[in-house]
């Protein structure tokens, strides 16, 4: 608490006392909400980085089940192609 606001205060006794405990309880509340204040604009910010994060992530997942799927279709047909060059060499 700056100097110029406690010299004032404390030639009132008792209630300057009181006065200084209230001024310095209202700074640091005002300080402390400009805290929480700032917390909670990154926690909002956050969120949203977090659930372009998510839709990435499930992006990915379904492209990468489209291409599993692929993947497999082909090796049945390329197994079936064999299958059928086999069964014809016979």
């Amino acid at each position: 608490m700056p100097v110029e606001f406690v010299q004032p205060l404390t030639q009132f006794g008792v209630a300057g006392l009181m006065g200084l405990l209230w001024v310095w309880e209202r700074l640091m509340s005002r300080k402390r909400e400009t805290q929480l204040n700032e917390a909670h604009q990154r926690m909002i910010q956050e969120h949203h980085e977090l659930s372009v994060l998510v839709k990435l992530v499930r992006q990915n997942t379904r492209a990468m089940v489209r291409f599993d799927q692929t993947q497999q279709q082909l090796k049945e047909l390329l197994e079936k192609m064999n299958n059928e060059i086999a069964r014809k060499a016979a």
